[in-house]
């Protein structure tokens, strides 16, 4: 037995929505399914008279669809069975529902457990004919019942299958039911009954039409999204900046509101008028205050629905609206502590600059040019000359030149002090990244491949402590794919990895080493030949490195884009002078001093013969830097000091090594000249 039909006389409001609504609803005459996909989990604003306004999907589809005359909108999936989401008819419908089978509703009365897939195939046979055939069976005394305008929602429709490249049997049944019922739809008329002003009475038949919830387009099997020309899909997009920026303006006048309560219930601290510092602006009588605007800018890249989660925790933690951004960072990286306060950084960047130079020895321009990005990026600065600078990292550096010259030693020192700490600096060998597919070791495999339950390793570490200098070392031996990532992540300022999870480098500094531009291979002979030599003018050096960096990114990698991110922020290593590896020769002299002191007890002095004698074979080739001076040094004093202490162990616990003179002969065996003084005691 039917409930009777009742008048009706609710007018939709004037209003209009997102233009993936009005596709869906534009094409209901010719589409009897619809795949939504993307962003589907978002609020979504409606444009009214009065302002602005955020709803949920639901709520932005029912509106729409009640406009053109439907009476109910109903819901399915595999936990909750049917139920009914808004409906002008609700008693009617879940009625109808109820009727339908007797595991139907889990919602409505129902304990039963919830119809699953080819279970559920009868009734939305029914429904899509709007329950035509039981409405003309039932008594009604009059005029014959017209089927029911109803849309249903499938929800979570990618959670329906396992895999929907090998589904099971009762799942291929079920699409299989589904795609015939897109072909066999009947359309349906307006209900005469039903006095909407929006509605008209004689309009368009139209399908009772089933839309799919997924994730991505193919999380449905592929012969049923494409199998019939009754199904549309339709991808429904991130907001732009435009939403972003009225979203702003609404959240800000609901932030006022909720602080104005707070404040007459005696629990939060006196709320300015609002409009204070605003500035006017003619669109719907709307106020545009530049809050809000930093508050757009400040959320680049989120939903709608996140900047109304962090206005919301904005609001828990007492923050005034002028202080979204850093809730925005907050709800972004999930800690409140941020290194980067201005004062903090600036104390610490000005320490550096004594201290910096004491430990990069001979490139006085590449480490003032580091200092002043990293000042750049202390402020936020970084990228701030664009319109929409968006979240990009903190700081980009790409540092170029010869091998040894410190480009390593500088970046570790930049994470000492940025961050008070080397553990901050977090280094990857892009030597190891050279082969295809190699980038999902960066941000995790997809789906189904081996490694995807383990996640990326860069995403994962940056995740754990998004305040980190990251060293991507000789990036010129990376895969084209990861060259892609870096893209995303110098553009964007974020990663999305396998798992569908969010990393977010707005608080890193990216430094990228290479030792491109000073040798070039030879297209004949494909022999390496140097570019540049010691003693070049750094003026010409860095002229020559930074034309074949460029050369090199664009002619043979394919990749103009990743040098127009980078942009000015090339720095340039010159080669060491002989004073310089006399520096370098002399510091490591004193870490050997210092390892000998604290593993054995000893005491390592050097003659001046010897001295200058390590200093000569130190300078003689430059090509290597100061790791080319660390290297002679492991031959000429290392390795020969070594021997003779393990052959002659009768030095005790402060005695003296003293090293009278080092000698190299032609064959290039070398041998030192060495005496033992025993200690005091």
């Amino acid at each position: 037995m039917s409930t009777p039909d009742r008048m009706v006389k609710t007018a939709a409001p004037q209003q209009s929505g997102p233009l993936f609504v009005e596709e869906l609803t534009g094409t209901l005459s010719v589409h009897a399914q619809y795949v939504l996909h993307g962003n589907i989990r978002d609020q979504y604003l409606v444009r009214r008279p009065r302002g602005d306004r955020h709803v949920t999907l639901f709520e932005m589809l029912w509106n729409s669809l009640r406009g053109q005359g439907y009476q109910a909108l109903v819901a399915y999936d595999q936990i909750s069975g049917f139920w009914v989401l808004k409906a002008t008819e609700k008693e009617l419908v879940e009625h109808l529902l109820t009727e339908s089978g007797p595991d139907t509703l889990a919602r409505i009365g129902r304990p039963h457990r919830a119809p699953q897939l080819q279970e559920a195939v009868p009734l939305l046979e029914e429904l899509v004919a709007g329950w035509a055939d039981r409405r003309k069976a039932a008594p009604n005394g009059g005029a014959e019942p017209a089927p029911l305008r109803v849309a249903l929602i499938i929800d979570h429709a990618a959670r329906l299958t396992a895999d929907p490249g090998r589904l099971t049997e009762a799942e291929r049944d079920f699409f299989v039911a589904c795609l015939k019922l897109a072909d066999s739809a009947p359309l349906v008329p307006p209900n005469p009954l039903t006095s909407l002003r929006t509605a008209d009475p004689t309009g368009p038949e139209l399908f009772n039409p089933i839309i799919w919830l997924a994730d991505g387009e193919r999380d449905l099997p592929n012969w049923l999204v494409s199998g019939s020309e009754r199904i549309r899909t339709i991808a429904v997009p991130e907001p732009d900046a435009d939403e972003r920026r009225r979203m702003a303006v609404l959240l800000e006048r609901e932030h006022a509101e909720a602080e104005a309560a707070a404040h007459r219930a005696g629990d939060g601290p006196a709320v300015p008028e609002l409009g204070t510092g605003e500035r006017r602006h003619g669109e719907a009588g709307q106020r545009e205050t530049s809050a809000a605007d930093a508050f757009a800018r400040a959320a680049a890249g989120l939903s709608l629905r996140a900047m109304r989660e962090s206005s919301r925790l904005a609001l828990a933690r007492r923050m005034p609206f002028t202080a979204m951004p850093d809730a925005v960072r907050v709800y972004r990286l999930g800690v409140e502590k941020n290194p980067w306060r201005r004062e903090e950084v600036r104390q610490r960047i000005s320490a550096g600059e004594r201290q910096i130079p004491a430990r990069v020895l001979g490139q006085e321009a590449a480490v003032s040019m580091t200092l002043a990005i990293l000042k750049r990026a202390a402020l936020g600065l970084s990228g701030a000359q664009a319109s929409t600078p968006g979240h990009r990292p903190r700081g980009t550096l790409f540092f170029a030149g010869p091998t040894g010259t410190g480009k390593t030693e500088l970046a570790k020192a930049v994470a000492s002090v940025l961050f008070d700490s080397d553990q901050a600096y977090l280094r990857f060998d892009m030597s190891e990244f050279s082969a295809a597919h190699s980038a999902d070791r960066l941000v995790g495999a997809p789906p189904g491949y081996v490694g995807f339950e383990a996640g990326g390793e860069l995403t994962t570490a940056v995740r754990a402590n998004p305040f980190r200098v990251i060293l991507f070392d000789e990036i010129d031996k990376a895969d084209k794919g990861v060259l892609d990532k870096f893209l995303q992540v110098l553009e964007d300022g974020r990663l999305t990895d396998g798992q569908g999870v969010t990393t977010y480098f707005s608080e890193c500094v990216l430094i990228f080493t290479s030792n491109l531009g000073v040798q070039r291979t030879d297209p004949v002979t494909e022999e390496r030949k140097w570019i540049v030599e010691p003693g070049t003018p750094y003026r010409e050096l860095a002229r020559q490195v930074k034309k074949n960096v460029k050369h090199h990114f664009e002619a043979v990698v394919g990749r103009p884009e990743l040098m127009n991110r980078i942009g000015g922020n090339v720095v340039v290593f010159g080669f060491i002078t002989e004073e310089t590896a006399g520096r370098i020769l002399d510091l490591q002299i004193g870490n050997i001093r210092r390892q000998l002191a604290a593993e054995h007890g000893l005491r390592l002095e050097l003659a001046p013969e010897a001295r200058a004698q390590l200093a000569t074979y130190c300078t003689r080739d430059l090509w290597n830097g100061g790791r080319g001076v660390g290297m002679v040094l492991e031959t000429h004093l290392l390795n020969p000091l070594a021997c003779e202490l393990f052959d002659r162990p009768g030095a005790g616990a402060g005695a003296t090594v003293r090293v009278r003179g080092v000698h190299e002969s032609e064959d290039g065996q070398v041998e030192i000249e060495i005496e033992t003084l025993a200690g005091e005691g």
